[in-house]
């Protein structure tokens, strides 16, 4: 099967990317509201993007009717959010907070998250989770008419200390954090726990 996206309707192209582009991990971003609500909510069109200067990516969809949720709305109106990573253990919590609550409700109550204040920006880090960025909107751009792509600059990033092996050389114990991410269809997630390495090959060819 091969299709041309521009003839399809656009949740056609949605289910395909969804379904291929896989796994994906979770941005659990929190941002401040114009009244200073913060909001808490997931997002799977995420990844990192560099490192000269640290940079993620955020794909932040609209509704057709209502427009822009919350997190777009704050990141672009305030230009800075902190992304959350999420943990098995707190997938559940994190299942909470997609829930589509007005503007001035606060997810982290709903949810019974903790708050725990950042260094550089005004939205809080989500405690229960084990990895945070802290971020400014470096750029964003309208890709559609219902869509939008964020792209932040890491200013500062918490980890849990219980998954640092070596501070002074920067090792984390990854498979430890038991990071989750989306998978295919509606509601469905993978555990990082199936792992193989494979060695990068190198050029026998001398320049």
């Amino acid at each position: 099967m091969q299709v041309d996206l521009a003839d399809l309707d656009p949740m056609a192209g949605y289910k395909l990317l969804t379904a291929t582009v896989t796994p994906r991990p979770i941005a659990w971003v929190t941002s401040l509201g114009a009244d200073g609500t913060v909001n808490a909510a997931p997002f799977s069109f995420f990844n990192a993007m560099g490192h000269t200067p640290p940079t993620v990516a955020l794909g932040l969809q609209a509704d057709p009717v209502k427009g822009f949720k919350d997190t777009a709305t704050n990141i672009l109106a305030r230009g800075e959010f902190v992304v959350n990573l999420v943990s098995e253990s707190v997938a559940e919590k994190m299942n909470q907070t997609s829930i589509d609550a007005p503007g001035d409700v606060s997810e982290f109550e709903a949810a019974g998250l903790t708050r725990l204040a950042s260094r550089h920006v005004g939205p809080p880090h989500i405690a229960e989770s084990p990895v945070s960025f802290e971020c400014v909107n470096l750029s964003s751009i309208v890709t559609g008419p219902s869509q939008t792509v964020v792209i932040g600059r890491v200013l500062s990033i918490r980890i849990n200390d219980a998954y640092i092996l070596d501070a002074d050389r920067f090792h984390v114990d990854t498979p430890a954090l038991r990071l989750i991410a989306r998978m295919h269809g509606r509601g469905w997630y993978a555990r990082g726990t199936d792992l193989f390495q494979l060695t990068r090959p190198k050029s026998d060819t001398k320049k």
